[in-house]
């Protein structure tokens, strides 16, 4: 992965900190994480990356993650570092009805938190779902629904390995992607 952020004047904290992103946890193969600019106002340090998941050339879910490092803690959040996530995936129609959609989704975060041991606080964020109907010339097109999850966080140490592993699991998670160890033949297509 090339160079994340603009780590060579920062402090050491912040460099030890982008190597989570620079050397992510083992993806899955079916997520693919490269570096994006990172934002410019919303801290003195920020670090960025974004992820798409692929199953069968069919992009089905991406997000990204930010690192944001304020040393002379100026900002609004408790701690030098926040941790920006969202991650977005499509819906079949009978889920996105589902008024547990929102629950389930933030859990997916959570456990993903825990299960990686990213030790943090302050978690906040939303889900979001959205159905788009076509008009017009995309009439053809058909209606499509997505659930948006965006959260953030402050992680206890500069150590974001975990956090990283946690986003990206969330990533695998929203894309209903069955764990590691399982085959799942709903996905799988018939070869001739």
């Amino acid at each position: 992965m090339p160079d994340v952020g603009s780590a060579e004047n920062a402090p050491e904290t912040f460099r030890r900190a982008v190597e989570a992103l620079r050397q992510p946890p083992a993806a899955r193969p079916e997520i693919t994480v490269r570096e994006i600019p990172s934002p410019q106002r919303l801290a003195p340090y920020a670090a960025a990356v974004s992820a798409t998941v692929t199953v069968h050339d069919d992009e089905i879910a991406w997000g990204r993650l930010i690192i944001l490092y304020d040393p002379e803690n100026t900002r609004d959040w408790p701690g030098p570092f926040r941790v920006v996530c969202q991650a977005n995936s499509e819906l079949e129609s009978e889920i996105a009805t589902d008024p547990l959609l929102g629950p389930v989704a933030w859990s997916w975060l959570t456990d993903a938190l825990s299960s990686y041991s990213a030790d943090h606080h302050t978690l906040s964020g939303t889900v979001t779902r959205a159905t788009t109907e076509g008009f017009g010339t995309k009439a053809d097109e058909g209606a499509s629904t997505e659930v948006e999850m965006r959260a953030s966080w402050t992680p206890e140490s500069d150590d974001l390995s975990g956090h990283v592993g946690a986003w990206l699991a969330l990533l695998a998670s929203a894309a209903g992607l069955p764990p590691l160890d399982v085959t799942d033949i709903s996905r799988q297509r018939s070869r001739p």
